[in-house]
């Protein structure tokens, strides 16, 4: 079985986040003028205001990938972690997830948050399991979302 290399943004890995989630975002909602903007520029849209993407590799493949917003010095927002149907069920996710957690650490982060929606059961779960906790979901954030959960780091 292939071990699950985790790898830094780049430029060159960039097609990648925009591929893997607009697949289950168009699949399951629809694009939003919010996604658009980071599938098309996740470097000026989620990079360069401090945020950061991670990417998971499994054999030569691409088949993950995750980012982080960066809404104030201590807090990061969890965004579009997405995992290829090819690769889902064989523990990417919550290795990007891991991983992401580590990386908000690293930048300085004491709290995590996310958007997410009920019927994306198996993402919630892997939320539960990193320890993010359901809380109180403010109007109109996002139109597809209805649950809101965090996590301090």
């Amino acid at each position: 079985m292939d071990k699950i290399e985790i790898l830094p943004y780049s430029a060159e890995l960039s097609p990648f986040f925009k591929s893997i989630n607009q697949a289950w975002v168009e699949d399951l909602f629809s694009i939003e003028p919010f996604d658009q903007a980071q599938f098309d520029s996740p470097e000026n849209t989620i990079v360069k205001p401090g945020g950061t993407i991670i990417y998971a590799k499994l054999g030569e493949e691409i088949v993950g990938t995750v980012g982080l917003h960066k809404v104030s010095d201590s807090e990061f927002e969890l965004i579009k972690m997405g995992v290829s149907s090819s690769a889902q069920g064989k523990g990417v996710g919550m290795a990007l997830g891991l991983s992401i957690l580590e990386k908000a650490r690293e930048m300085g982060g004491k709290k995590v948050v996310l958007y997410s929606h009920s019927k994306l059961a198996p993402a919630l779960r892997i939320y539960n399991k990193l320890g993010f906790k359901e809380t109180e979901l403010e109007e109109g954030k996002y139109c597809r979302c209805d649950i809101k959960m965090e996590l301090d780091l």
